[in-house]
């Protein structure tokens, strides 16, 4: 077991993806109650999934992407050890490329800031895809997906409608879909916090934020076009999210478009391609150690009262 102290650098805690299938970004529709798929029909996505790259996620081949990382390794790939993110990207807004780049000079400046995972707050849609490992379990009424980070459960309402007013939370709520081969995800209501982004880039959110995920089987050759790019882009790290390379079946590619009228300018797509994962999980905990490295007391959540 991996035991981590809650103040953990911030490089120490990322994870990122490959570059998209080339899928250019429509804005999302809200769903209405979805129609039950025949059993026989339904994708078999239950599994352990592997995706252990750094920094960010896998921008699209073209059309609007996420905030990708300035800071280069001598080889091109992003530098997952110093976070700056592009503030000249142009899916930002104003106020959220000011954010950006200020987070960007506290990395250049040697400092390490706050986010969800270093300081131990819950991660939201996207933010938490950055995880190395993910196992999907699907049921009838539902499809969890938990994580291996602070062991984190997301739960998907299966053919349900949102309700009317959702109330706010860290995951937000999610209901889901089968459209034929892929599993179709809708989430809003997400909980703005203190350390609330959509990546490691300090990207902010607003309790606008509507993210939609589209996961489905693909043959690898048909994603080794995507495969390639992430792995031009981003540094395979090592330790709980392991998978064979040599690996050639089926992999699970999630395609997801985020949009957020106060944040971006328009809605922007990114892919992470997971493979089957060769190992068990790690359990990357938080210990009950509220300072960081440098003796700075972090802001670990805390109740006023007990949960119990």
């Amino acid at each position: 077991m991996i035991v981590q102290p809650r103040g953990f650098l911030l490089w120490a805690m990322l994870a990122a993806a490959t570059p998209a299938l080339g899928q250019t970004a429509a804005p999302p529709l809200r769903p209405t109650a979805g129609t039950a798929q025949d059993a026989a029909s339904i994708p078999k996505f239950s599994g352990k999934w592997a995706h252990p790259y750094l920094t960010g996620f896998e921008p699209p081949r073209s059309g609007p992407g996420p905030v990708t990382n300035r800071s280069r390794l001598p080889n091109g790939k992003a530098n997952f050890q110093l976070l700056v993110g592009d503030y000249t990207n142009p899916i930002l807004k104003p106020d959220a490329a000011e954010a950006v780049k200020r987070h960007g000079e506290i990395s250049l400046a040697g400092g390490g800031y706050p986010t969800p995972s270093n300081q131990c707050w819950p991660q939201g849609v996207p933010y938490i895809f950055w995880d190395f490992w993910m196992e999907m379990v699907q049921q009838p009424d539902k499809v969890i997906m938990m994580y291996r980070h602070g062991n984190e459960v997301r739960c998907v309402r299966m053919n349900q409608p949102h309700p009317a007013q959702p109330v706010p939370s860290w995951h937000g709520d999610s209901v889901g879909h089968y459209e034929g081969d892929t599993l179709v995800i809708d989430t809003v209501g997400m909980k703005v916090g203190p350390f609330s982004m959509v990546d490691m880039y300090g990207t902010p959110q607003s309790p606008a934020l509507h993210v939609v995920e589209r996961y489905r089987l693909l043959d690898y050759d048909d994603a080794k076009d995507a495969i390639e790019r992430n792995e031009k882009e981003n540094f395979q790290a090592g330790g709980g999210g392991d998978f064979d390379p040599k690996y050639r079946g089926k992999v699970l590619q999630l395609h997801f478009t985020v949009e957020d009228e106060n944040v971006f300018t328009t809605p922007w797509t990114a892919t992470i391609t997971y493979r089957p994962a060769v190992s068990p999980p790690t359990d990357l905990i938080c210990a009950e150690n509220p300072r960081e490295p440098d003796g700075k007391l972090a802001k670990v959540p805390q109740a006023d009262k007990p949960d119990f």
